[in-house]
Parts: structure tokens; C-alpha cells; sequence
């Protein structure tokens, strides 16, 4: 018989949040976004108060520790499954402020209608009625009294029944009383077997991963400094979102704004630059992996813990180690020539806008690739590069988005034992080969996602190259990106759909050509055959109805800009499935000529 790996135990509500004023229950998210609106803390409270289950809460005990002293350190228990209703109740019924997710202060009030025996968001209408308690807080305050609020609500309202207001007001203070099972795990679980046991529990079926679980061991420590790390790390993952932010930090966390961090990040003021605007999870990952050289963040949790991976024991040395390589991490990822150097290799690759960053995974491990060789004094023109060609296969070859960190850890290992420039060539080499543009890729370019990577990749690819826009003298393909371009077929959507056509078929993005809108309006629903005849009189100076290109080499120098066959011009118009396949070959060749220039 499998041994139980966790205890059920009910406890009072009072003795819940006296645990979290005391700390012996860590909610290391109570001072990040609060995600609940004020009607499900409302729902909350009244679900108490009717005498409802308000469901399980989880916590693991952090594993004992061995001391420097050699004594040893029992962890506090950390709640990674219950923090939104537990910070619900210690706002409502404690005052506590929250912040929202735009990180302001706020104060969630909870009114009370003892003769209805209705709970309410505090409006300002409520406020000003006489018949609410316009915050619950006030009821469970350490001086408050029973008999003071009675008889105070019944001098404001004289005609109520001041024998039941004092039974109603009774029953809303028992409401901490009410009991709620907390799961206590055992501290010797690893990270994996929690995370099942959290999606196992959780009704909603909702994903804890392992980040989570290292913010929450980053929150929850104080001897290292890891709740001001936290903020770190959450301070500048919001700050690249909304630069205005930065006054509200040095207004409502005094704290912060004193600490070594927050010149640090400050520079992020006057950026509106969001083509890598970073997650708590990406940074993570990139501070982690570029700083320990593991790729698996569960070992930064057990890291954090003090893990010792020989002995299996727990040890303060290793914490404290663990913290500061994570801090060293966090400081060289939010450093601003850092940072600027990673966006800047990404747009030299063609790579201009948010949108043609497909998965993020891709640009950490670039920003990995790219602080590893900086650490290891590669000259940056050297370093670029291969940042740049990384980057390029990692997006063609997709080879972040199944296990990402597994694949992580498998690089950043070959990298410390092979030397980054040797392994990246040699990786690059094996992964695209000459069969890999003349194949494989026209192959997988057989697709109507729009933002799939190869298309991604092929117009980064127009733009580095400075292609022109479909039948435009001077306007670029950067340009169109730049002004969110439209996206022309080539042969037309509606004369497709009119053939009979599904949408996978006419959205082919061997279809599709970055265009001007005047231009699309231009060719409209119009046959292949009639337009490209029409080009070819405008070549022949005929009217211009299609741009400003008005001789046959311009034509010609434009369609190959675009990846069309030449021979359009000369009516030669393929059947629709013969354009596709040429299309495609001769997008993978310039996506062959791009790399090759990286």
C-alpha cells in the first residue's frame, strides 16, 4: 500500500489569516496582481456567511534546511493553491489593500445589509445609506465591539429591530469561524509530483508551473532578499508594458525605489519598444538558465530550497548560493545595453515588429545565447552573429515549442562542454542543411496560418533584404510592416472561393504578398490572367493601374522581390496548385539568401 503524502486538516478561518499575519503560511502573491474582481470577493463572503464549503486551499512546507551552525530549520508552508481567496478575505476582513493589475493600490470594501442580510460592492450610493455597513473590515477591526456597532447602527436607524441586528451582526462575526481544509504536502515531494497534485485537485483544471512555484520560494524569503527580487522581476516585466508605470513605483513602494534594482530598470521610462516585452516565467528562464547553466526550472525551485543534488539533503549554503547566482542572473537580464543589444540583433535579423515574434521561448534562449557569450568575452561582432543565425533556426526549426525546457537544459549543457560558437555552427550546420531549403521547408511551407514561422520568417527576411512591397517603387516591405500592411492574394480570395475553394486552400501563405491598400483595392477580385495581362500593358506603357512600376525590368525586379515567378508577365499563369508549389520553392530560396546573410 502506497504510503499518503499529505495531511487534511480543517482549521478556522481567524486562525488561517493569523497564520499569514505571523507568517507561517507564506502567500508570496498577496503583494502581486490581485486577479479577483470585488463581486467574487463579495460571493466569497457570502458563501461564509450562508454556511457554504469555500473549497481546499493547498500548501507544501518548505523541506527542513541545515543550517550553517548545523542546526536545523523547519520552512514555513507555503499556500500554492488558495492565494486569491485567502488575499480575498484578508482585504474584505482585514482591510488590507491589494493591487490590481495595473499594480495600484486600491482597498476592496465589502458593504453589509444586516436587516436584508446582503453583502455588496461599496458604491458611493451605498455609502451614503444609512442601512449598509459600508465596510465589513470595520466588524472584524481588533477594537471593534459588538454592542458599540449595534447600538451605533440602530441610532442611525431607529425604526430596526435592534434584537435581530445584534443576532445578524453576531452571525457575520462568527464567520471566521467557519473552517476550511487545508492539503499539506509533504516536503519531500518534487515539483513535478505537486504540480499533478494542484492540477489533480484543482476543479478548474488550472496549470501551476514552475515558475509559480519559484516566485513563490523567491517571495517567501527574507533572509536573502528574495521578496525584493521578486519585485524585481515583476517591476520590470511591467514596466516594459507600461513605461508609465515608474512613478507609481517610487510613489507606493518607497522601498523598492531605495533598493540597488530600481536605477537599474528606471531607463525602461522611455522605451515603447514591445518586441520582447518579457514574462516573470521569461526572465526566469533566462536569468536561470544564462547564470547556472540548467535549463529546468524546477531545479531553480530546488536550488532556492537548498538542495544539495549529490547528498539529496537540504543545506543553507546551497540556498543562499542560489539566490545570489539568481540575483547576479536578474540584474545582467534587465541591464540596459543588455537588453537594448538583444532587441537591436533581432531587428537586424528583419525581425521589426511584436508581430513577427512568434514564440517567445525562441528569443529567451537567444537572449541566453547572448549573455553566455558576453560572459565569455566573445567580440560582439562575432557574438551577433551568432545570436542572429541562432535565432533565425531556432524560429525555421521550431525548436522551442514542444518541450522547451528540456531542450533548455539539453543546450546550455552542450554549450559549457562544446563553447558556444562551436556548438552553434555546428548545430546550425546539422539542422539546415542544403536539403532542408530545397525540401524540407518548401515541404512544411504548405499552410494557411498567417503566423506560422515560416512566414513570420519570410517577411523578417523581406525586410532585411529591403524588398519592395508587391508592385511598389518606393514603398519597403519595413514600411508596410511598420504601418500594419495588407496582405494581398495573389490569386484572388474571392475568385478562389468562387472556384469552389476552402479557406485552408485560398489562405495558403504562398498566397499571400505584402502589399499597399491602394494596391489591393486596385486588383480586387480580378482573375490572375487579367491583371498580370494588365501589368504587362502598363510594361508596354500602357495606363498605370497597379502602382507606379511602368517597364518590364522594374516588373520583373519586383515580382522576384516578392517570390513570383517572372513568367506572370508573359501570361504564363499556372494552375493554382502549380503556383503554390513554385511559390514556395522560391520563398524558401530567399529565406536561404536570408539566412545566408544573417
Amino acid at each position: 500500500m502506497s504510503t499518503q503524502r499529505y495531511s487534511v486538516t480543517p482549521h478556522p478561518i481567524e486562525t488561517l489569516l493569523t497564520w499569514v499575519k505571523s507568517g507561517e503560511i507564506a502567500i508570496p502573491e498577496i503583494q502581486r496582481p490581485f486577479v479577483w474582481d470585488a463581486t467574487k470577493v463579495r460571493n466569497l463572503l457570502d458563501s461564509l456567511y450562508q454556511g457554504y464549503p469555500v473549497g481546499y486551499l493547498i500548501a507544501w512546507r518548505n523541506p527542513t534546511i541545515k543550517l550553517k551552525d548545523g542546526t536545523a530549520s523547519a520552512g514555513k508552508r507555503i499556500l500554492i493553491d488558495g492565494q486569491q481567496r485567502v488575499t480575498a478575505l484578508m482585504a474584505a476582513l482585514l482591510g488590507r489593500e491589494v493591487l490590481t493589475k495595473d499594480y495600484e493600490t486600491v482597498r476592496i470594501r465589502i458593504a453589509f445589509h444586516p436587516l436584508e442580510e446582503k453583502f455588496e460592492v461599496a458604491n458611493p450610493a451605498i455609502r451614503k445609506d444609512a442601512a449598509w455597513i459600508e465596510d465589513v473590515a470595520m466588524v472584524f477591526a481588533p477594537e471593534s465591539d459588538l454592542i458599540e456597532l449595534t447600538e451605533g447602527y440602530i441610532e442611525k436607524n431607529p425604526d430596526a429591530d435592534r434584537k435581530k441586528v445584534g443576532k445578524v451582526l453576531q452571525k457575520l462575526t462568527k464567520i471566521v469561524n467557519n473552517h476550511v481544509g487545508i492539503i499539506e504536502l509533504a516536503e519531500d515531494l518534487d515539483i513535478e509530483t505537486i504540480t499533478e497534485i494542484f492540477i489533480r485537485v484543482n476543479s478548474a483544471g488550472a496549470e501551476l508551473s514552475q515558475a509559480d512555484f519559484a516566485m513563490s520560494k523567491i517571495a517567501v524569503n527574507e533572509t536573502y532578499g528574495g521578496n525584493l527580487l521578486r519585485k524585481a522581476i515583476d517591476y520590470f516585466c511591467h514596466l516594459a508594458v507600461a513605461p508609465e508605470f515608474l512613478p507609481t513605483i517610487q510613489k507606493g513602494d518607497k522601498a523598492f525605489a531605495v533598493s540597488e534594482f530600481f536605477p537599474k530598470m528606471s531607463w525602461l521610462k522611455d522605451v515603447n519598444d514591445d518586441i520582447y516585452d518579457p514574462s516573470y516565467t521569461d526572465m526566469l528562464r533566462v536569468a536561470f538558465t544564462s547564470e547556472f547553466r540548467r535549463g529546468k526550472l524546477q531545479d531553480l525551485v530546488a536550488l532556492l530550497s537548498g538542495r544539495n543534488f549529490e547528498t539529496k539533503q537540504y543545506e543553507e549554503a546551497i540556498a543562499e548560493e542560489a539566490f545570489g547566482g539568481l540575483k547576479r542572473g536578474v540584474l545582467q537580464f534587465i541591464n540596459k545595453t543588455h537588453f537594448d543589444r538583444i532587441t537591436m540583433i533581432l531587428r537586424s535579423a528583419g525581425f521589426v515588429t511584436r508581430e513577427l515574434i512568434g514564440g517567445q521561448n525562441a528569443v529567451n534562449f537567444a537572449y541566453i545565447l547572448y549573455l553566455r557569450g558576453r560572459a565569455d568575452g566573445l567580440p560582439a561582432a562575432d557574438l551577433e552573429r551568432l545570436v542572429r543565425r541562432w535565432y533565425a533556426m531556432s524560429v525555421l526549426k521550431s525548436r522551442y515549442t514542444g518541450s522547451p525546457e528540456t531542450m533548455f537544459d539539453y543546450d546550455i549543457r552542450q554549450i559549457a562542454a562544446q563553447g558556444l560558437a562551436s556548438y552553434v555552427e555546428t548545430v546550425v550546420a546539422t539542422e539546415l542543411p542544403d536539403t532542408f531549403w530545397t525540401g524540407m521547408l518548401p515541404t512544411v511551407m504548405d499552410t494557411s496560418s498567417a503566423q506560422s514561422p515560416y512566414f513570420l520568417a519570410y517577411k523578417a527576411a523581406q525586410v532585411k533584404l529591403g524588398d519592395k512591397g508587391f508592385l511598389s517603387r518606393d514603398i519597403t516591405a519595413l514600411d508596410l510592416l511598420l504601418n500594419r500592411s495588407d496582405v494581398h492574394h495573389v490569386y484572388p480570395r474571392n475568385f478562389l472561393k468562387g472556384k469552389g475553394l476552402s479557406r485552408g486552400r485560398y489562405n495558403q501563405i504562398a498566397n499571400f504578398v505584402l502589399a499597399q491598400s491602394e494596391i489591393n483595392i486596385a486588383i480586387g477580385d480580378k482573375p490572375p490572367e487579367k491583371y498580370f495581362r494588365e501589368l504587362a500593358e502598363q510594361a508596354a506603357g500602357g495606363p498605370k493601374k497597379y502602382g507606379n512600376l511602368t517597364t518590364r525590368e522594374e516588373l520583373a525586379a519586383n515580382l522576384r522581390m516578392s517570390s513570383l515567378p517572372e513568367s506572370l508577365l508573359d501570361g504564363e499563369i499556372p494552375a493554382y496548385d502549380d503556383f503554390l508549389a513554385e511559390r514556395r520553392r522560391l520563398m524558401a530560396q530567399k529565406l536561404k539568401t536570408w539566412f545566408e546573410a544573417l
